[in-house]
């Protein structure tokens, strides 16, 4: 670029990892004194860096028409200049740079450093581990290690972000740290393996040395995990999801299927005697534990007998928060190079539709049974005459919310007890005491 450019919009698509990433870059961005914003509408900003998901096939869709659509802001004169980061840049660079040449330029998940020169700025070493907190102040992702070993066979994910990093113990400490002197309350754990923490290197799994070095920080209030793959689960961290009263009663653990074959073809490393036994072993030492999980629906392999015995388990699972994905066939996995995406999209489309009205279902009849309770809600936002909050078993974006009216203002990020007089199927109702 011949001038630096005097506004950046920072657009994220995608998962939590991909947020922190922006995070990271709109941090450098800001040290350059150059202003940045995050997903923004207004039109100030004439530089736009748009990072990308390249996961399933819709959200490589959604990438690619985000990407056209500013690159239709450019032709017409409201964008100088258009760069695009991410995973699916990393993974399609070639092919995206002969399909839409009016994109400037073309960046890796890894290429932070040469975006800050691209834009006229130099990267700054001493500012690593520090973001510029994009959501709500009260609370942040914390990415505890990069890429994955597992060998999922419908996952890009290990072929665009390469093998497992952690980050030290120490480092993630003093993460912590700075995110609470900023005001965080609520530090959500993320990776694409949490429970496989540390084995890159310490040599063993070690995200309960981690936990209990984070959750005795008095002056955290909130922790919680997402991710947790189920093969060679680490049972001794539920006995301090349990026993630690800042980390909440909440666990995401992708089980992503049920039947026997469908695991085998997945390459989970987990088989249903083994999922069952760790599900009876968490509700057994956290019974109050709130459990977050996916299913993946139309994988080779799943017949209708394979997917009435994935309904039925949901149905005796009861799981109280679950999300349902379509497989589609990713160029390089195991799966698209040796299995064959037989069943026909508007098949895998009714199996997802079937089974989230199940789950619908049992949301339901789970927050009906809240109805009259008194709960502790963290206050996310206010919208129109309701304050928008969660509970400890409720993770932002993803889970139920509590819809509060209040006689006196509340304050975003504190805590308020609420009694709860409504309930829908993904909402909770109630008043502030």
């Amino acid at each position: 670029m011949k001038t630096r450019p005097h506004k950046v919009n920072v657009i994220t698509l995608g998962c939590s990892k991909n947020l922190v990433d922006s995070e990271v870059l709109m941090k450098q961005i800001d040290a350059q004194g150059i202003s940045v914003v995050h997903n923004s509408d207004h039109a100030d900003a004439r530089c736009v860096i748009i990072n990308t998901c390249g996961f399933i096939q819709d959200a490589k869709q959604e990438s690619i028409d985000t990407i056209l659509g500013y690159v239709r802001d450019k032709e017409e004169g409201r964008l100088d200049s258009l760069y695009v980061i991410g995973c699916l840049s990393e993974r399609y660079k070639n092919e995206l740079r002969k399909e839409i040449p009016e994109v400037d330029r073309y960046f890796g998940v890894n290429d932070i450093p040469q975006i800050i020169r691209q834009l006229g700025g130099n990267y700054k070493k001493e500012l690593v581990g520090e973001r510029l907190l994009s959501v709500p102040s009260h609370y942040a992702y914390l990415k505890i290690s990069e890429g994955c070993d597992r060998k999922c066979s419908f996952c890009a994910i290990p072929l665009i972000r390469g093998k497992q990093k952690s980050k030290s113990v120490e480092e993630l400490y003093s993460e912590t740290l700075s995110l609470l002197e900023q005001g965080v309350k609520e530090i959500i754990l993320i990776a694409q393996d949490l429970t496989a923490y540390g084995t890159d290197l310490y040599g063993k799994r070690e995200l309960s040395r981690l936990l209990k070095s984070l959750a005795e920080i008095r002056e955290l209030p909130l922790l919680r995990l997402h991710y947790a793959y189920p093969a060679s689960f680490p049972d001794e961290i539920l006995y301090q999801i349990r026993d630690y009263g800042n980390i909440c009663k909440y666990l995401d653990i992708p089980f992503q299927h049920i039947s026997d074959p469908v695991l085998s073809n997945m390459h989970r490393g987990i088989d249903r005697k083994g999922t069952q036994e760790l599900l009876d072993r968490i509700r057994s030492i956290v019974p109050e534990a709130a459990l977050r999980t996916t299913m993946l629906v139309g994988h080779p392999g799943e017949g209708d007998q394979e997917f009435d015995e994935l309904l039925k388990f949901v149905q005796s699972a009861r799981f109280e928060r679950l999300g349902v994905f379509v497989y589609s066939e990713e160029e390089g996995t195991w799966g698209a190079q040796n299995l064959k995406d037989s069943i026909p999209e508007n098949e895998k489309l009714a199996r997802l539709e079937e089974l989230m009205q199940i789950q619908q279902s049992i949301s339901l009849e789970i927050n009906q049974k809240k109805t009259g309770a008194i709960l502790k809600v963290m206050i996310d936002r206010k919208e129109s005459d309701y304050y928008v909050g969660r509970t400890e078993f409720d993770s932002p974006e993803v889970d139920n919310e509590v819809l509060v009216q209040s006689g006196s203002p509340l304050s975003i990020g504190d805590f308020t007890n609420v009694h709860i007089t409504e309930a829908g199927e993904f909402d909770l109702f109630g008043f502030a005491l």
